[in-house]
């Protein structure tokens, strides 16, 4: 395939929508291409006079916000390399990330900022205040001159007022490196993910042909997920970047209110999400419904009518103006999923990961089908390492240009992470059927050997588990043997709806016989325990399962 500059997208975009609106904080500030590519251009003079040359590393740790974009953009432009930092870790973890990046600018929020020490990140030129630009802390007095007189030095730069023809950004080549993302981290550890412009040029040529073509300029779309996280910083951001479309900033956590909201106000033209955020809509909206009118829904004209009626509220309820809602970053609940298939609502179910910048798998919701991810993406291929793909499972191994450079500074993981004829080794498990098309069953990692060597794939289980009433979510861990459900209980539901706890907790546990009944012989659950508070997660949402494995 032929690859073109990142960057030079970029300023293509920004010179021909000038005056359209680019970035808002929801509810507050808006900046339109201009007003971003001045801010760009003040931060790469001062990027010069800071002494930050070509490939340099400038990490960025706040919350969701315009200028989380303004800084993105002005590392990439410059032809530094961005260090997207989540800004969930704890200060020691960014610490280390900034210290392991070799960063020599931080953009930081005041509050993280708070908890960090100069001292413990000695290759630091500058600390900047990301919400003022104000900075932190610099390295040498002549570094603290540079904002004082920074407005002259911009006025000197462009003496006949800036326009779009001043803007010549940096041409990136296919394998360069472009920014190292750091994992997450389900299994505990962050790996520096090393992201090429070829990876980045790759996934917004598939967003423009195959995932979102009827998108053009002055387009919405709301950003909720992380974006330092590669799915949000990709289809919530970077791809919109290059065609000229406004992007909304939740800027606090998205609960399912706030989300609504913000849906119902902007009315998004497409929306990227977790399943979890669509779950949760199912089970407290509709779930409560259907259950209540279980007889009367399987009248088939009732049924027929009621499905419009949910799809119609549902739709209404996320804007009503979307074309699809991609979901990625975990697994659809079955249940909810062939509900929301029966209703006829526009969503479907993608595969990706940080690794492939990130997407992999892909079906457009007309042509998706149940449990399925889609197939391999525009330039991607995938394989199942398995006598029989079709039927015995196997690990899912990709090939393409969204596949990363490897791990930074980590050649050990790098090597781990790739077959000898060059194929990426995903760690996740599934089967091809005779469409192409990919159903994943779990992370090797996760997978139990049953009492007779069957393979048991927990988040299996786990769907059945979550589907009980007054259950938030569970985790099915190996035990002595046998297999333990951890579950996190609704108690706010049940203090809502007059249960005490224990009566919950005894309401849950009888319905184990009916939950091994959904199960096979092989894995059957043993042993209900309960969580008085959520699990702990990354900031994707994910379980952190590591903390709950028993030896």
């Amino acid at each position: 395939m032929e690859f073109k500059s990142v960057n030079k997208l970029i300023e293509k975009s920004f010179k021909a929508n000038w005056e359209r609106p680019a970035l808002s904080n929801y509810q507050g500030l808006t900046l339109s291409y201009k007003d971003v590519a001045r801010r760009i251009a003040k931060l790469q003079i001062a990027f010069e006079e800071c002494g930050l040359e070509k490939g340099d590393k400038v990490a960025i740790c706040s919350r969701n916000q315009a200028n989380w974009g303004v800084c993105f953009l002005a590392a990439t432009t410059y032809g530094a390399v961005a260090v997207p930092i989540l800004h969930e870790f704890k200060a020691d973890n960014i610490h280390h990330l900034v210290n392991h990046s070799e960063a020599k600018v931080l953009f930081v929020d005041e509050v993280i900022w708070e908890g960090l020490s100069p001292e413990e990140m000695p290759g630091l030129y500058v600390v900047v205040q990301i919400n003022t630009f104000k900075f932190l802390y610099t390295k040498t007095e002549q570094i603290a001159n540079v904002r004082e007189h920074l407005n002259e030095l911009f006025g000197r730069r462009y003496p006949n007022m800036f326009g779009a023809d001043d803007l010549n950004y940096y041409e990136d080549s296919p394998e360069e490196l472009a920014l190292i993302n750091y994992t997450s981290g389900t299994s505990g550890f962050s790996k520096g993910v090393m992201i090429p412009y070829r990876a980045l040029y790759s996934n917004i040529e598939f967003a423009h042909n195959d995932a979102m073509p009827m998108l053009k300029a002055g387009m919405q779309v709301v950003a909720m997920l992380p974006s330092a996280h590669m799915y949000g910083m990709m289809f919530e951001f970077l791809f919109e970047m290059t065609i000229g479309m406004h992007v909304h900033f939740l800027t606090r956590v998205p609960s399912p209110k706030i989300i609504m909201q913000a849906f119902a106000d902007i009315k998004p033209d497409v929306i990227i999400a977790v399943p979890l955020i669509i779950e949760k809509v199912y089970k407290s909206k509709l779930k409560p419904i259907i259950d209540r009118n279980k007889l009367i829904m399987n009248l088939p004209i009732v049924d027929q009518f009621i499905q419009k009626k949910f799809c119609t509220e549902l739709t209404q309820s996320f804007g009503g103006k979307f074309e699809e809602v991609i979901l990625g970053g975990a697994a659809f609940n079955p249940e909810v999923e062939k509900f929301f298939h029966k209703i006829g609502f526009h969503f479907t179910v993608g595969y990706g990961m940080t690794e492939c910048a990130p997407i992999i798998c892909y079906a457009h919701w007309d042509k998706t089908k149940i449990g399925s991810c889609g197939r391999p993406a525009l330039n991607m291929q995938i394989r199942v390492d398995s006598d029989d793909p079709r039927n015995v499972p196997g690990e899912v191994q990709v090939y393409g240009p969204n596949v990363c450079l490897g791990y930074y500074k980590n050649e050990k993981a790098t090597a781990e992470s790739f077959t000898d004829d060059g194929w990426f080794r995903t760690g996740d498990m599934g089967i091809i059927d005779e469409d192409g098309y990919l159903f994943l069953r779990g992370r090797s990692k996760c997978m139990i050997l049953g009492p007779s060597g069957q393979n048991i794939y927990p988040e299996e289980l786990e769907a059945v588990i979550n589907n009980v009433m007054y259950v938030v979510e569970s985790l099915v861990i190996e035990d002595d043997g046998g297999l333990t459900a951890l579950i996190y209980p609704d108690y706010h539901l049940g203090d809502l709806d007059g249960i005490a706890r224990k009566d919950l907790e005894q309401r849950i546990l009888s319905g184990l016989p009916e939950i091994n009944k959904q199960l096979p012989g092989y894995a059957q659950i043993k042993k209900i325990e309960f969580l008085p508070e959520d699990f702990e997660r990354t900031p994707k949402r994910s379980i952190k399962r590591y903390l709950y494995q028993r030896s």
